[in-house]
């Protein structure tokens, strides 16, 4: 199993969760601001199995907007989890 942790402007967010929900992806949403750029962005919280990985990471990549310049999408973190449980 996985945590992908993806940082996202706050605009994209709606398609990005629906998307991710349509495909059966779980998704933990929670509000945060850039320090750098000073914007509202949106910090995700996915545990995927590994064999969801690629497919999570292609639906944040179509989903969210194109920037110009060198901006990025998305910013991700694939961390491998060793234990997961609910209590």
């Amino acid at each position: 199993m996985k945590m992908i942790i993806a940082i996202l402007r706050d605009s994209d967010i709606d398609n990005v969760t629906q998307a991710l929900n349509s495909a059966n992806l779980k998704v933990t949403r929670i509000a945060s601001t850039s320090s750098i750029l000073k914007r509202g962005v949106v910090t995700l919280l996915m545990g995927v199995e590994d064999d969801k990985v690629d497919v999570a990471i292609q639906v944040l990549h179509e989903n969210t907007t194109p920037q110009e310049g060198d901006q990025k999408r998305v910013t991700l973190f694939v961390v491998p989890v060793e234990k997961y449980m609910q209590v």
